[in-house]
């Protein structure tokens, strides 16, 4: 997300004419987008996006079930 929003700030900086970036070249610009494609592409290649999801997944799973054990009044077997 970094190299995205980078890249739109860089590309109105560029439409608008601010600053030091008036004055670069659109290939400059417009890298940002080509190295976003490629953090997305090597994410997705070495499972890095779905091993995030499903530890999101657990970590939700893992919440539900202590205030499960809260609700019945069982400690719970892992203190945050």
């Amino acid at each position: 997300m970094f190299f995205l929003f980078t890249g739109i700030g860089l590309m109105l900086l560029k439409y608008f004419e601010i600053g030091f970036v008036a004055d670069l070249s659109w290939w400059w610009v417009l890298s940002p987008f080509a190295m976003a494609m490629g953090w997305w592409a090597w994410a997705d290649t070495t499972g890095y996006t779905k091993r995030k999801a499903m530890e999101r997944m657990d970590q939700k799973k893992q919440d539900r079930i202590d205030r499960q054990r809260e609700a019945l009044g069982i400690k719970s077997k892992r203190r945050k």
